[in-house]
Parts: C-alpha cells; structure tokens; sequence
C-alpha cells in the first residue's frame, strides 16, 4: 500500500494550519495518512470520544471471543462515540471517504497517546 491519501478531499473547516497538513520530504506514507485523519479531526471533545471509542472498538475483537455480548457491547459503544464525536465536530468520519482510514484511526490514537505521555512531538517542527 504505497498509496498516499491524496484523493481524500481536504476539511471543510479551516482549523487545521496548512503547514500541519502539507506532508514533508521526510515524511512516509503512513504519516501522510494519519496527517489527513488528523485533519478530520480538530475538536476537544471529537479526541476524547475518539480517545475511547477506538480502543473500545479494538478491546471488543479480542473479547468477543472471550464473552461474545461485552465484545458486542464494547464495539457498538465504540461506534456510537466515534458517531457522536463527529456530529460535535460536524464532519462525517473519514472511513467515509475511504475505509482504509479504519486501519490510521488507532494508529492516529497511538501516535497521540504517545506525544501526550511524552510531550514528544511527530516530527521537527509539528506543532500538535
């Protein structure tokens, strides 16, 4: 999949700073996906119910095995976060336009957990 996501139309809000979005010379192709994901999603409150909505939704794989109905309950409660996240943001969720965004939302959740915990960012001169 060396495909960069350069058919996904860009954000309808301008929140995002252009040189956030503009991928750089150094940057590969998982980067420039989580950057587009990242431009879906600006809001505070978007982050945190996508900060547990995703790894709810992955928790339930693996526990759907365990107790089929708390794997149910964990991905469906994971969904309707993600949902509700992206009616306060007031965008559609990026798997929309494409479903490969289904596989960058944990890598988005991970790359920011992350920074979070390290005050580290993704690279020089990012400043999200």
């Amino acid at each position: 999949m060396n495909e960069t996501p350069q058919d996904v139309s860009s954000p309808e809000s301008g929140d995002v700073s252009e040189a956030e979005n503009t991928p750089t010379e150094n940057q590969g192709p998982v980067q420039n996906w989580i950057d587009r994901y990242h431009a879906d999603h600006n809001h505070p409150l978007n982050h945190a119910t996508h900060f547990i909505g995703i790894p709810a939704i992955v928790i339930s794989l693996f526990v759907f095995f365990i107790d089929w109905r708390w794997g149910v309950g964990l991905f469906v409660g994971g969904w309707i976060l993600q949902f509700i996240g992206h009616g306060i943001e007031g965008n559609k969720p990026s798997f929309m336009k494409d479903p490969r965004f289904l596989l960058v939302g944990p890598l988005f959740i991970l790359q920011q957990g992350f920074q979070k915990l390290t005050g580290r960012s993704k690279r020089p001169g990012s400043h999200s």
